[in-house]
Formats: C-alpha cells, sequence, structure tokens
C-alpha cells in the first residue's frame, strides 16, 4: 500500500512520460496533483502543455518563463568557470536540472504540497540531480519517482497505458533516439545511439548544418565581455537570454558545436550522447580568449585546476551544496577584470580566436617583444635558471654518488 499523500508537485513536460506519470500518481496514491512546466528555451511548444496537464487530471498546472534566470544564473556562472565535463560535454542537461528543481519547490511551498516527482528513469543522472536539489532545499520532502516504482518498463507499455486512459500524447514522430533541450543544447542518447560504434545519422541534429554544408565564406563576430560576462555581440547589448539565442544561430548556421561522446554517468555506468551546444562552444572560446589577457597566470592556473572538480560536482547534481558555492565565489572573484573584445572567425564547424582587446589587458608588448628592448634584461635570466635548476642539479649529483 503507497504511503498516503495528498498533493503533489510533479515536473512535467507534456511527453509521454509525464503524461503518463501525472494519471498513474492520481491512481497510485489517490492525491492531488499540480504540474510544473518550465519554459528554459527548448525546442517543444509550450502553449498546450497547461490544456494537457488539466485535461489528464491535474488540479493546477504552472508554467513558467526561465529562460533569462536559467542563463543569467545559471549558465552564465558556469561558462565564467570554463567548466566542461570530461574535456568535450559542456554540462547542457546538467545546469538545467537545479533550476527546475528549485522552481518546483517553490511552488510546493505556494501549494502546501507534501510531495514532488519527476520523470527521470532510475538508471539516469537525473534522478540524482533532481533530488538532490530537492532534500538540499527541504531535507523533508517526499519524493514519488515513478520509474524506480511501476512496471510500465517500456514505450509499448506506456503507450498502452495512455490508451487505456484516454490521455492524449504528442502525436510526433516516433525517433529512434530521445532528446532534450534548452536554450544551451539539445542532447540525444538512446536507441540507435546506444553502439558507440554507430554514426549518428545526418537528418538528426536541429541546431547546426553540418560543416560540410556550412557557408563557404568565414563570418567575423565581436563579443564584449564585462566582469566575464558576455554582454554584447557586435556592439550590440543583449539580455543573457537573447545572448545566447543569439550565439546559437551564429553558431549553428555554421556547423559550430557538434559533439559526439562516451561519458561516465555518476551512477556508474559508460553512456553514448551526441550533443549540439554551437553558443556555449563559441562563449567558451570567447571566454578563455578574454582571460588569456586579463587574469594573472597564478590565479588562472590555479582556477584552471579546479575546473575538473566544479565540472563534476554540476554533472553530479552537487549545484546546491557548499563545496560548488565555495568553488563558485572563489571563481568568480576572478573573473573582475575579464572585460573587453574578443573577435571570433566563425567557418565550417570551427571558432577560431583572431583577436582580443581590453583596458584591463595584462599583455605587454613592450616585454614579450622579439625586437630590441630596453625594460627587460635578458641577462636576469640566467640567474633565474639556474636557481630553478638547483634542485635538479642536487639530484643528480646524489645519483652519481650512489652509483
Amino acid at each position: 500500500m503507497a504511503q498516503k499523500i495528498k498533493k503533489v508537485v510533479l515536473a512535467y513536460s507534456g511527453g509521454l512520460d509525464t503524461s503518463v506519470i501525472l494519471k498513474w500518481l492520481i491512481e497510485t496514491y489517490q492525491c492531488e496533483v499540480v504540474t510544473f512546466s518550465a519554459d528554459i528555451g527548448q525546442a517543444e511548444s509550450m502553449a498546450h502543455v497547461e490544456e494537457n496537464a488539466r485535461r489528464t487530471g491535474a488540479v493546477k498546472s504552472y508554467v513558467d518563463d526561465l529562460k533569462e534566470t536559467f542563463v543569467a544564473d545559471y549558465v552564465f556562472p558556469m561558462f565564467r568557470a570554463n567548466a566542461i565535463y570530461e574535456g568535450q560535454y559542456l554540462l547542457g542537461t546538467s545546469i538545467a536540472r537545479p533550476l527546475i528543481a528549485k522552481r518546483q519547490m517553490e511552488i510546493a511551498a505556494l501549494e502546501n504540497a507534501d510531495a514532488v516527482s519527476h520523470g527521470a528513469t532510475g538508471k539516469g543522472n537525473d534522478q540524482v540531480r533532481f533530488e538532490l536539489s530537492y532534500y538540499a532545499i527541504k531535507p523533508d520532502i517526499r519524493i514519488v519517482a515513478p520509474w524506480r516504482e511501476w512496471d510500465l518498463n517500456s514505450r509499448t507499455a506506456l503507450m498502452a497505458f495512455a490508451e487505456k486512459h484516454g490521455i492524449r500524447v504528442p502525436t510526433t514522430p516516433s525517433k529512434p533516439y530521445s532528446m532534450d533541450g534548452n536554450l544551451l543544447h539539445i542532447s540525444y542518447e538512446g536507441g540507435i545511439l546506444e553502439d558507440p560504434w554507430a554514426a549518428p545519422p545526418d537528418d538528426m541534429f536541429v541546431l547546426t548544418v553540418s560543416p560540410k554544408d556550412a557557408p563557404d565564406t568565414p563570418e567575423l563576430i565581436e563579443i564584449t565581455f564585462a566582469a566575464g560576462n558576455p554582454v554584447a555581440i557586435n556592439g550590440k547589448a543583449l539580455s543573457p537570454a537573447n545572448m545566447l539565442a543569439e550565439l546559437n544561430k551564429l553558431g549553428g548556421r555554421h556547423g559550430i558545436g557538434r559533439v559526439d561522446l562516451v561519458e561516465n554517468r555518476f551512477v556508474g555506468m559508460k553512456s553514448r550522447g551526441v550533443y549540439e551546444t554551437p553558443g556555449g562552444t563559441i562563449l567558451r572560446k570567447a571566454h578563455m580568449a578574454m582571460e588569456s589577457i586579463t587574469m594573472d597566470r597564478d590565479v588562472m592556473h590555479l582556477r584552471d585546476g579546479l575546473i575538473p572538480k566544479y565540472a563534476e560536482l554540476i554533472y553530479n547534481g552537487f549545484w546546491f551544496a557548499p563545496e560548488r558555492e565555495i568553488l563558485q565565489g572563489m571563481i568568480d572573484s576572478t573573473q573582475a577584470n575579464v572585460s573587453g573584445v574578443v573577435r571570433l572567425e566563425l567557418y565550417k564547424g570551427n571558432c577560431i580566436v583572431r583577436g582580443r582587446k581590453s583596458d584591463q589587458s595584462l599583455y605587454s608588448e613592450a616585454h614579450a617583444t622579439f625586437e630590441d628592448d630596453t625594460v627587460y634584461r635578458q641577462a636576469d635570466a640566467e640567474g633565474f635558471i639556474r636557481l630553478n635548476a638547483l634542485r635538479l642539479r642536487i639530484r643528480n649529483l646524489m645519483e652519481r654518488k650512489g652509483q
């Protein structure tokens, strides 16, 4: 017998899984269900989500536009850290989950709900990301994870349940893989992509053209940064969400941002994923170029050494953990002078830095020049080298003595 629940807030996309979950929760727990849908820039229309939720039995439905919050408070802080997981993944799915969970918990408080629910499976990372966030916000929250409870373990079973209960589900053609998108990226996994030897089909990609079909003429753009955040493209100021949307268009047009990788999930298994992150790929490249002339060397090297840990925390679902917050504070303190303009060339899948300038630049042409100068005494290098070589020389002498 399921433990009594009075009201549950469900993270609801309106697709097959969460439509079935909505009805299943009502039947299984005899409870009221409030749905929450976050508009974070996914390709699917949100127009009929509220209507579909009510028709399926929800007592109330929230549909919130969170695009600006998503980019300003989650994507941009992550990109100030140049975060990347296992050298390739720009964390597009991972970074969306804490925002969704946070707003879901706010709605649970508004509605006096005693439980929350999600549609993540028992094999994936998302169940961990959602639930760690729930518990960080309300330690005693009741969580219902249907995929860990029910016996509807196939698409066929879900479709049969939907038909039996008269649930309208999306009539879009079934794809041989799953997709998840937001303003930062689109991910593809499962189905035909589970074979890591099989190339993804050419017609799969949504945000980017194939680099082979991209324009033959390169496109130059300039991105302006202020304190580590992009604020303008080609001199035109843009809000965070509009900034990322515009970079997606530019990158997509030139086939930038496709990644095919096998990653290590937090739950223990390896998983093959294919991602499109055109705007994020451009943004990370530009941000690193801006830092290259405005950030102190040892500060940069210290921060860079923390990137794998920071990215792992986001990937594993620890956005609201104290260690991530401590790292964020340190990272943000490095960004005060990361301001200026970066020029980039976009061409057939490539994003190439063509220039960078800043009023905060630490680059000194007078010191770096190979021509004659009066600010650097080359003879000083001898003492510098001999001091740094001292331990190496002593080690060699000791080894000889022992022979």
